[in-house]
């Protein structure tokens, strides 16, 4: 595998764009597609090359990386049906960076194979901001030699952490998803508690950034939470959607994960009262709501 040709891009959404962005300023010759035209214009006007479609981006890289919404996306993006996928695939490298279901990476694993490439899953963990910052948290699992890929996301992340074979790197990002969610949960229960008791919002704040709990997803969210800014870095849609699918990993591990279960119920009550697309710390908005039962 030839980490120094051409690289592929495709999906250049509120993670993939920041994520591409990084790759172009660290010198990879990137050629980019995503459904919206002005998002390859941009990235052009950055120093990527934009390509016409994704079978233009496949014929010209040899890797191509994927940072789509979910695994349906992936599937209509490549236009799995049967025909001519062989021939783009074979001797291509395609990496996941988006996050799917542990099935879901098995399948694509066994079917990217079958047609004579190699498929690396590499989900990451972070927000908007670490993305812009090249902070991020890559998970990378695979078949083979991983480090030409390791290298290319060095540009990206503040580390990166082998997991072994497709899928536990996904096994893995759902289950830090678990913690995050929990996390961003009770930090929104605390706030909405101590409103409800009359709290003043600035001891609150003071008291949690100070304590040992603290950390920069708690300060962030907390200060989102008190100030109802929900400029999203992580879409409220996005964590219902990542909630069920933990429930999906836990279920067929043989366990249960309740707090993820109560966690997707409220973030689905967020998105119900129209904060899908806003960031994840709007969850407050369930219980505040009092209509809520």
């Amino acid at each position: 595998m030839d980490d120094t040709g051409p690289v592929g891009f495709v999906g250049l959404g509120h993670m993939g764009e920041p994520i591409a962005l990084n790759l172009v300023r660290a010198g990879v010759r990137l050629v980019v597609w995503t459904r919206r035209a002005e998002r390859v214009r941009e990235l052009a006007a950055a120093g990527a090359t934009g390509a016409a479609d994704v079978r233009e981006v496949l014929e010209r890289c040899e890797v191509v990386f994927f940072m789509l919404s979910d695994a349906d996306a992936l599937e209509d993006v490549l236009g799995w049906d049967g025909t001519g996928f062989g021939t783009r695939l074979g001797g291509r490298t395609l990496v996941n960076l988006g996050t799917v279901s542990a099935t879901a990476a098995s399948a694509f694993d066994e079917r990217v194979r079958a047609a004579g490439g190699r498929y690396v899953e590499a989900p990451v963990s972070g927000s908007r901001v670490p993305a812009q910052r090249g902070e991020l948290v890559v998970m990378l699992a695979g078949e083979g030699d991983l480090d030409p890929v390791e290298r290319l996301l060095a540009a990206t992340s503040r580390t990166v952490v082998r997991c072994g074979p497709v899928p536990t790197a996904t096994a893995t990002k759902l289950s830090v998803n678990a913690f995050l969610v929990s996390l961003v949960t009770a930090l929104a229960e605390s706030v909405h508690l101590a409103e409800r008791s009359g709290v003043d919002p600035a001891v609150l704040r003071d008291v949690l950034d100070a304590g040992p709990m603290a950390s920069a997803v708690s300060r962030m969210r907390l200060a989102a939470m008190l100030e109802h800014d929900y400029t999203p870095q992580t879409a409220i849609d996005d964590v219902a959607r990542n909630c069920a699918l933990v429930l999906q990993l836990a279920e067929a591990s043989g366990t249960t994960a309740p707090m993820a279960r109560q966690s997707h119920e409220l973030y689905r009550r967020s998105s119900d009262l129209g904060f899908g697309a806003d960031d994840m710390a709007a969850v407050v908005e369930a219980l505040r709501d009092p209509t809520r039962t």
